[in-house]
């Protein structure tokens, strides 16, 4: 009832910071105050926020499952060294467009509602030919979650959102 419920409020954060955002950049620090918040939270709850909070993957569960084909995730999507290598990429690629950006607070907001775009287009793309929570495997910042998450003495999580 709690994943019903959270995900049908969160689902719309990912509407207002890609496309509001494009007009007005600063909601993309959104972005920004959510990972702060889901990076404790990690700690606490390792991908707690991956199931329950996030906003893209609310998408994915309410809209993009009814288009996905509902195939389990090729396996070498899940392991770690797939995982790091995409979260390398991405950082990277983020780290790029902060150098690149102005030095304004509308330039580096862009920067967040940008990536948002990317990884949702990415996540749709990859969502309708196999699972619709594929993205969710390879996500950077699920990824960083986990190991987060790991360094707590007794957690105790499982990483697999293929189903």
């Amino acid at each position: 009832m709690f994943k019903k419920f959270s995900q049908s409020v969160m689902v719309w954060f990912l509407p207002i910071v890609i496309i509001a955002g494009m007009f007005f950049p600063l909601l993309g620090y959104l972005v920004l105050l959510m990972m702060l918040f889901f990076l404790v939270l990690a700690y606490f709850k390792a991908r707690f926020w991956c199931s329950n909070l996030c906003p893209r993957g609310a998408f994915l569960d309410l809209f993009l499952s009814r288009f996905s084909r509902k195939r389990k995730a090729p396996l070498f999507l899940s392991h770690p060294v797939s995982k790091w290598m995409v979260f390398i990429f991405f950082m990277s690629f983020f780290i790029l467009q902060f150098i690149m950006a102005k030095k304004d607070l509308f330039s580096l907001g862009y920067v967040f509602v940008r990536m948002c775009l990317m990884t949702t287009l990415i996540a749709i793309i990859l969502g309708i030919p196999i699972h619709h929570r594929t993205w969710c495997v390879i996500c950077p910042m699920g990824n960083l979650q986990s190991a987060i998450g790991s360094l707590r003495k007794d957690s105790k999580q499982t990483d697999d959102i293929r189903s």
